[in-house]
């Protein structure tokens, strides 16, 4: 349980920019960074997590790590290029441990091919390619250059082990929030899984080009969080 809950931190996380689409009339130019956060388990801490971006020319690289002491580990790492501020999916990965078993998980998008590959429990599965295809860690690239543009779309299509599906985000308001960080206003959103039991909520913070400051995630008697500890801007 506490090895899905740390790899779900960023596949949740993919939608919760989605409200700032709404709300900002400033252009922010894309750029590295990196921003650590303290990791909770039923409310307590349990380790630290990282959220990187990084640039090679036009190849961007995206990584999720978080670690919960020695019990379990995740590094999710996604690799993508940029063509008029839309998202060219290129590959994913994920790699998570708990108390020694380890789990794995892989995507590759071939646009010439016209498919989507995942490679998961040592399967193989291929769908059908889907213009705008992308996956856990740079959809949140892509709402970004949306929000930009002004553009109010609240659908993104991401690639999981099951396929392409639809996300959908739910606006609650805004909340000023205090971090190890800092105290940020912040617009709050929720992820809609469709399960009453289950529910995760986003608080953004635009003063951060929106960068995710909060994540609070409830399922049945569990829940988990992250919280922003730390912040800096990455020269290329």
């Amino acid at each position: 349980m506490l090895k899905q809950q740390l790899t779900s931190l960023s596949t949740s996380a993919v939608v919760l920019a989605g409200a700032a689409l709404i709300c900002s009339s400033q252009a922010m130019a894309l750029s590295p960074f990196q921003a650590t956060y303290q990791f909770s388990y039923n409310d307590k801490n349990m380790g630290s997590a990282i959220r990187s971006l990084k640039q090679t020319g036009n190849n961007w690289t995206y990584v999720f790590t978080a670690q919960a002491g020695i019990l379990a580990s995740a590094t999710e790492i996604s690799n993508f290029s940029l063509l008029d501020d839309h998202v060219i999916s290129n590959s994913f990965s994920r790699n998570a441990s708990y108390i020694g078993l380890s789990d794995s998980f892989k995507i590759n998008f071939n646009p010439a091919e016209k498919t989507i590959e995942t490679y998961y429990k040592g399967k193989v599965y291929s769908f059908a390619w889907k213009t705008g295809a992308l996956d856990e860690l740079n959809a949140e690239v892509q709402i970004r250059e949306d929000l930009k543009k002004m553009d109010s779309k609240n659908n993104y299509y991401i690639t999981d082990a099951k396929g392409v599906a639809q996300r959908k985000f739910i606006q609650l308001g805004t909340e000023n929030l205090a971090t190890p960080y800092g105290t940020f206003s912040t617009i709050k959103v929720k992820l809609d899984h469709g399960k009453p039991e289950r529910n995760t909520t986003f608080w953004l913070a635009p003063k951060l080009d929106y960068l995710p400051v909060k994540v609070a995630h409830n399922d049945g008697r569990s829940s988990y969080g992250i919280l922003l500890t730390g912040y800096q801007g990455v020269t290329k």
